[in-house]
């Protein structure tokens, strides 16, 4: 019994001990550690060990956007095309003025690198070339500076891109039809198109409203679901400029919809934003009931 109770003894010096040296290595290390720790810093660590966040985010490289389903000419039975206007001053649109990567600047970096074609007119007939882009994009200054070292006036041209912050609303142009093989009514975006405020350079008065480029969404919406939209409700849970797109995630009102003379809202009550916005609500209106009216209960 005693040789037991010795034994257990001797295997609790042991332990001990070994504690205690561990200890002392540790904290024995002093300056010794720091060099270690500078070579792996300078040389041995891995960049994408220091993340904006606890875990990194792939979740964009993982979305996908499906293809439109094929559609046949025969099983489109009615369609009407709607011009609107979604205004960034709304609350509900506030997604595309993120000032880290807004809906412009990704538009725009699609047509530098040659992903997709920008176009002039709503037909998408006359496509925009790069050199007719950037001089489009780029407003040019000429201004009169003096040089205090030769005493003489020269004229200095700067360019300067489009802030685009200042990108204040976008048209879009679509299509409502009834697809008869599916029995269901759709709606199918064509084009989108950013849109800035012109102001007299002299007197700062607003001029007029100019529409930049138009973009054929179809061909856009693969890239434009690649492309995170901020989610002001959860950070982990965002979406895609095409799902938002998809879902219709905006807010807009109706500036024209197909007419036999080709006239806007505008040009029904030129002196009236009060009737021209009665009439978009009418059109909205009248496209929810013609698709309740399809259905008999």
């Amino acid at each position: 019994m005693n040789a037991f109770k010795l034994f257990g003894f001797l295997m609790l010096m042991m332990a001990s001990l070994s504690l205690i040296s561990q200890d002392d290595d540790f904290f024995l290390q002093g300056d010794d550690a720091a060099p270690d720790v500078m070579e792996s810093s300078e040389f041995g660590e891995d960049d994408n060990e220091y993340l904006d966040g606890i875990v990194k985010r792939t979740t964009g490289e993982d979305m996908r956007i499906l293809d439109y389903a094929p559609i046949e000419e025969i099983d489109i039975v009615w369609e009407k095309r709607i011009w609107r206007v979604i205004d960034l001053r709304e609350k509900m649109n506030q997604p595309f003025r993120n000032e880290d990567r807004p809906l412009f600047t990704i538009l725009k970096d699609l047509a530098d690198n040659g992903d997709i074609k920008v176009f002039t007119d709503e037909s998408f007939k006359e496509s925009l070339g790069a050199d007719d882009l950037t001089q489009l994009l780029n407003k040019v200054d000429t201004s009169v500076v003096y040089d205090p070292e030769t005493y003489e006036e020269r004229i200095e041209i700067t360019e300067s891109p489009i802030n685009p912050l200042d990108v204040k609303k976008y048209r879009v142009k679509e299509v409502w039809y009834f697809d008869k093989k599916h029995s269901v009514m759709k709606v199918r975006i064509l084009g989108i198109a950013p849109i800035i405020d012109v102001f007299d350079e002299e007197t700062g008065v607003f001029k007029y409203p100019q529409i930049l480029f138009w973009v054929y969404y179809p061909k856009a919406r693969k890239y434009l679901g690649r492309e995170l939209v901020p989610n002001n409700f959860n950070d982990v849970a965002p979406t895609s400029w095409g799902k938002l797109f998809e879902d219709r995630f905006f807010a807009s009102y109706i500036t024209k919809a197909s007419n036999s003379l080709g006239l806007r809202l505008e040009d029904i009550h030129p002196d009236s934003e009060y009737d021209r916005l009665l009439q978009s609500e009418l059109i909205k209106q009248d496209l929810f009931n013609f698709e309740h009216d399809l259905w008999s209960y």
